[in-house]
């Protein structure tokens, strides 16, 4: 039980870590990035946000998972430091991977949003294969 903790504690640490220095050094703050995560998801999910694919989701989603179950390639147990780190490793990747794609999602908003300032929830949804009525 106290390795489990130590290993969330530890990949907690690594995420806000990894998600501070993203929020410095990106054109958008981090509660501007934790705002679009929903938005990108769902805009990704329905096909409109061409820059993320579900592969991509679906990786993400697997490396969420990992991190919060209890089943590890790498027991903590057996091997204290690898067990930490293995986790910590999965969540920098996922934060710095999750707030590279928001990044791109808010900078594909902007553009779409255009000159007049316009809302990307302004614009007309046009999926390809999509009857339009």
């Amino acid at each position: 039980m106290a390795v489990r903790t130590l290993r969330r504690a530890t990949a907690l640490k690594a995420l806000w870590s990894a998600l501070t220095r993203a929020g410095a050094t990106s054109g958008h703050g981090l509660g501007e990035q934790l705002r679009a995560v929903p938005r990108m998801l769902r805009a990704a999910l329905t096909g409109r946000y061409p820059g993320l694919d579900r592969r991509r989701l679906a990786v993400m989603a697997l490396a969420a998972v990992y991190v919060v179950s209890p089943v590890d390639l790498v027991p903590g147990a057996v091997f204290l430091l690898l067990g930490v780190a293995d986790d910590a490793l999965v969540v920098t990747w996922l934060a710095g991977a999750l707030l590279s794609e928001v990044d791109a999602f808010l900078d594909w908003e902007a553009a779409r949003a255009g000159p007049a300032g316009r809302t990307a929830a302004d614009q007309p949804d046009v999926v390809v294969g999509e009857v339009v009525r």
